[in-house]
């Protein structure tokens, strides 16, 4: 049983990324567990947790591309951005036709300066902007550029009086808000909008098929790793195959000579076992991390 790895979740609404790291805590009878990249409690879907010494792994899945399917809400503008938080304005969609909603969302993809969602986990002077929200305090925060590569519109509905619901796919950058694009379209059609569901399908690699619902995890339990250490690096990273010399040294630490591959990329021993995730700069191959065993 390999306690070193990661597991690809599928995150329930309700609860925040940390109230599922400390499930995994407890299923797998290990304080030394973290997760690439928060989901909101709102959201469901593809939450990878680490756990032993793949946390060091998660900097790395945090960076990765994410995809998402959402609901955008037309007609109505929150004060999260999204359906948890209090409606702060309305306004008739009556004129807002589909083809405007489609424009709208288009204006919104590719390379964007976006400004997060005033609620989100960004920290000011070391306190989380949601928190200093809650407290009343007014919060600005400076816009940010992200990728959003793809955005399809799936469905234009108008099942319910005076809002338009939107279903979307998106594909975007690490650190983009997809609340902050419900906010956006509604701003430039100038009748608000909110998010009311959002469901992760994909972190990097790492997709909603291949996600055990804390259900599934806590049957297997203590045996909850999906992808041990060495076969999560493998799949995540490019991959160098090391010499005996070259993997002592790299595993005290020392650096090899280039290989010329696009980093950062694994490093694997002679025996299959993950040494170390390695780039290359001044004419080096350098650990970032190692991972070997001590």
């Amino acid at each position: 049983m390999s306690t070193d790895g990661l597991i690809v979740v599928d995150k329930p609404a309700g609860m925040t990324s940390h109230d599922v790291v400390a499930r995994i805590r407890r299923l797998a009878r290990t304080r030394r567990v973290g997760h690439g990249g928060t989901l909101d409690p709102m959201a469901t879907g593809v939450l990878v947790i680490g756990v032993g010494r793949a946390t060091r792994l998660l900097t790395y899945v945090i960076g990765a591309g994410k995809s998402y399917t959402a609901t955008i809400r037309l007609g109505q503008a929150t004060v999260t951005d999204d359906a948890e938080g209090d409606v702060i304005a309305t306004a008739s969609t009556v004129g807002v036709t589909d083809e405007a909603v489609r424009a709208a969302l288009a204006g919104l993809t590719g390379e964007i300066d976006q400004v997060p969602s005033a609620v989100s986990a960004i920290k000011i002077n070391g306190v989380r902007a949601y928190k200093r929200v809650r407290e009343g305090e007014s919060v600005e925060l400076p816009a940010r550029r992200v990728t959003v590569s793809r955005l399809d519109v799936l469905a234009v509905r108008r099942d319910t009086p005076d809002v338009v619901d939107v279903d979307v796919d998106v594909t975007c950058s690490s650190g983009t808000y997809i609340r902050a694009i419900a906010r956006d379209a509604g701003l430039a059609l100038g009748v608000g909008g909110h998010l009311t569901a959002l469901r992760r399908t994909a972190v990097g690699g790492f997709r909603l098929a291949e996600a055990a619902t804390l259900d599934e995890l806590e049957q297997r339990a203590p045996d909850v790793v999906s992808l041990p250490l060495d076969a999560a690096a493998d799949r995540f990273f490019p991959r160098r195959d090391a010499t005996p010399d070259e993997a002592k040294v790299l595993s005290h630490g020392g650096p090899l000579d280039p290989a010329g591959i696009t980093g950062p990329y694994a490093v694997f021993g002679p025996g299959g076992g993950l040494i170390a995730i390695v780039s290359e700069r001044d004419g080096r191959a350098r650990a970032e991390i190692v991972l070997a065993p001590a």
